[in-house]
């Protein structure tokens, strides 16, 4: 369950970036002065769509580690009834997501333009009908509660945070009162900082629980955790209060090209990243949620934690070699 947007990625030139004022990388929201760039850059430019948003990403990601059967994820988030809303729906299909939307026409589609120049790329998202999904309006719905009901495994970025806190605990109470794993997203600073009162609401359902090193670093201070190392950040988050004893809580935390941290039974392990040459590197956007759906492909079929991890570091290392978050047809990971 997350936010679904639309990413709109199209290679455009420095005076597209300039009438916008935008810096060639970076990552900001749409302000008014942004909302003519969504059509804009849809008519000069050579545009392609995918379906995007940080929970689908990795959702579409963990779809094709496993590759059959097809529609191994369910996906609820809100759209807009109009073109980019049916874009996303025939993204999800040809992604083999089982994607049920919440569908409204107070506000359009959510969508995210990456705005590519040389190897960098501009992101202005808009979030839109994402921040209009209602838990009386779908989640509570007997058809789609159903769904939640046969899942064993959920995951919501901490994004989702910000759109519908009652969604996400009656999603995260469920599974711990059926002993099924709920996985949770740190997904920015900001989440850890200006939402620490949604996140730590969460929190005590958290069965796995994934960050960066910025993330990390923000959750600890906001905690209180009076440390900047990233293996006790994970020790000390993995020991904080949980509903659900009969499973002790996996804390995973990334570092870029640094070596993953993985707290889990009281034990602190380590896990290098895949070697790759910069040059290579096309775009890193992305990567925190391939590593997520990586994981989230051998978890699902309860394989061993460093087997998750080996995948979470092949599914990035794909990733980051091509622009966005687009994949081979089929994945070469045994």
């Amino acid at each position: 369950m997350g936010n679904p947007l639309l990413d709109i990625s199209a290679v455009v030139d420095k005076d597209f970036l300039d009438k916008y004022t935008l810096k060639p990388n970076d990552q900001i929201l749409a302000e008014d002065k942004h909302k003519a760039l969504f059509e804009e850059i849809v008519k000069k430019f050579n545009v392609e769509y995918h379906a995007g948003g940080a929970t689908q990403n990795s959702i579409k990601i963990a779809q094709w580690m496993i590759q059959k059967p097809h529609n191994v994820g369910t996906f609820f988030g809100c759209i807009g009834k109009d073109k980019f809303g049916e874009i996303l729906k025939q993204k999800a299909v040809e992604a083999h997501i089982d994607a049920h939307y919440y569908e409204q026409e107070e506000e359009p589609t959510g969508s995210c333009a990456a705005c590519i120049t040389g190897d960098n790329r501009s992101l202005v998202a808009n979030l839109a009908a994402a921040n209009c999904y209602k838990k009386d309006k779908h989640l509570d719905l007997e058809e789609n509660w159903k769904l939640v009901e046969k899942a064993k495994v959920y995951y919501i970025a901490g994004f989702f945070l910000t759109v519908s806190l009652e969604s996400i605990l009656k999603v995260a109470k469920h599974a711990s009162e059926n002993n099924k794993l709920f996985c949770l997203n740190l997904s920015a600073p900001f989440i850890c900082q200006f939402f620490k009162d949604n996140l730590m609401q969460v929190m005590p359902y958290v069965d796995v629980l994934f960050g960066n090193e910025t993330e990390a670093a923000t959750f600890a201070e906001e905690q209180d955790f009076e440390t900047e190392d990233i293996k006790e950040i994970a020790k000390k988050a993995q020991a904080l209060p949980k509903v659900n004893t009969k499973r002790q809580r996996i804390v995973v935390l990334t570092q870029g090209k640094d070596e993953t941290t993985m707290a889990h039974e009281g034990k602190v392990e380590t896990f290098p990243v895949l070697k790759i040459d910069p040059k290579d590197m096309v775009d890193t956007n992305g990567a925190g949620d391939a590593f997520v759906g990586g994981f989230l492909s051998e978890l699902v079929q309860e394989k061993p934690l460093d087997q998750c991890v080996r995948a979470a570091h092949y599914a990035a290392n794909v990733i980051i070699r091509r622009a966005g978050c687009t994949f081979p047809e089929k994945p070469d990971f045994n």
